[in-house]
């Protein structure tokens, strides 16, 4: 696989800007409340990895190479952010998984309280569909994007998954059902991320890539759930800068797998994703494989 230095360096600008425009795009709140407003982007100026955002601009980046266009749609691969974000903090919430700490800091509701962690999730959630609706983009363009996110980070996806994880906790699933859930958990929203970039692109792309990247994002949200799932029972909060060892009583891939088991199976899905790369365009495959690097 050969892409131009150019190209590379191109897109790595652009992750870099967008990290500079999140931290700028914190939204004013008009409230008199003492610390809402300061708790609203807090976990997003904890940091991350960004994963999803990255996804996004890499399809953008592959068929785009005009700076002010790619950076005018940030709002879009924000609201990939905030949406994944709202997710993190009700994940870490006393009633899920109860965690202290996220993105090497005190998860909200440690360094708030439960009401105001679940509100800020709540009005993150909310505030990924202004940016969508407000971004410089075709109103057929926004409505797809709109609907995609909907869906996938919420009951045809994310949420759905949420809830499936968290009834069953206590109650072995068969691997069938395990991956069912970890595609509506984790795969969809990854999945969203890949097709919306298509969704956006659109007409200079191939007429099929909206579906051929969703389903490479499916596999790749399970490759990411069972890397995840590794690291919770291999890592300390130290190395891994959030709360570990939470899954004891979840279904997850080494508690189904063991250890070694889903260590093989990371490996497994890693060459089928490897081989699925490249059917795509070189930039985006490039792009892809790079992003699938910083993972393993």
């Amino acid at each position: 696989m050969s892409v131009s230095k150019v190209s590379l360096n191109f897109y790595t600008h652009v992750c870099e800007a967008f990290e500079e425009y999140l931290h700028k795009a914190k939204p004013r709140l008009d409230t008199f409340h003492p610390f809402f407003e300061k708790a609203f982007w807090e976990m997003l100026e904890n940091g991350g990895k960004r994963f999803r955002p990255k996804l996004f601009l890499a399809v953008l980046c592959a068929y785009e190479e005009n700076t002010e266009v790619v950076h005018a749609c940030f709002p879009v691969a924000l609201a990939l952010e905030v949406l994944h974000t709202y997710s993190l903090i009700h994940d870490d919430l006393p009633c899920m998984d109860n965690a202290d700490t996220r993105r090497y800091h005190p998860t909200l509701h440690k360094s708030y309280d439960e009401t105001t962690a679940t509100l800020v999730g709540d009005g993150l959630n909310t505030y990924a569909f202004v940016l969508l609706a407000n971004a410089p983009l075709a109103d057929g363009i926004k409505v797809a994007l709109i609907a995609t996110l909907a869906e996938c980070g919420g009951i045809g996806g994310m949420v759905l998954g949420q809830a499936i994880d968290c009834y069953f906790e206590r109650i072995q699933l068969e691997r069938i059902q395990l991956e069912h859930l970890h595609t509506l958990k984790t795969g969809a929203l990854i999945a969203a991320s890949l097709k919306m970039g298509a969704l956006v692109v659109g007409a200079r792309a191939e007429p099929h890539l909206p579906q051929n990247l969703f389903a490479f994002g499916l596999k790749l949200g399970l490759f990411f759930q069972v890397r995840d799932d590794i690291i919770d029972h291999t890592q300390s909060p130290e190395e891994s800068g959030k709360s570990t060892h939470l899954d004891t009583f979840k279904n997850n891939y080494v508690n189904l797998l063991g250890l070694e088991g889903a260590q093989d199976y990371l490996q497994n899905l890693k060459g089928e994703l490897l081989g699925v790369l490249q059917a795509f365009p070189i930039n985006l495959a490039f792009y892809l494989q790079t992003l699938l690097k910083e993972l393993a």
